[in-house]
């Protein structure tokens, strides 16, 4: 009887860590910003606030995204940066969804990473929804790729 128990509970384990890996992940191509603005603070050489908007394209789908638009505020010190912003994704049934995100990046090694939380939107996203993180790499002309690893909870969207 114990071995029932344990076989049971060792698969309640397995099945537990199997839904904790990543089901999938979304991908995103991001265009140079059709909208940059920037301010010099007057503390130093090289610090920057801007505020960017922009799209971005899903090159790989976890959750049904198609494309995106985004607003931020950076804050620039030479080659590094921390930013906030949100990401309008539109989902290939037409739904929305309103990320939250925030993040860091290094222009001299090119990478970038954010943590993100869907907030709302419209269909099944309407009450909020998933969170994750995403790492990215910087392009010269302005555009940047992203990998965004999403659970399987998440693709399922609760």
């Amino acid at each position: 009887m114990r071995k029932h128990y344990a076989v049971a509970l060792w698969v309640l384990v397995l099945s537990a860590f199997a839904m904790a890996q990543t089901s999938g992940e979304t991908k995103w191509h991001c265009d140079k910003p059709t909208m940059q603005n920037q301010l010099e603070v007057p503390d130093g050489t090289g610090h920057l606030y801007v505020i960017a908007q922009g799209n971005c394209t899903a090159t790989a789908s976890a959750m049904g995204e198609k494309t995106a638009e985004f607003t931020e505020f950076q804050d620039a010190h030479k080659t590094s940066f921390t930013n906030h912003g949100r990401f309008v994704v539109t989902m290939d049934s037409g739904d929305k969804a309103y990320y939250n995100y925030q993040g860091s990046g290094d222009r001299s090694k090119k990478t970038a990473s954010n943590k993100w939380k869907v907030s709302g939107g419209t269909g099944k996203f309407k009450t909020g929804g998933p969170s994750g993180s995403c790492t990215g790499t910087l392009a010269d002309d302005g555009s940047s790729d992203w990998t965004c690893p999403v659970a399987e909870a998440a693709a399922k969207g609760k």
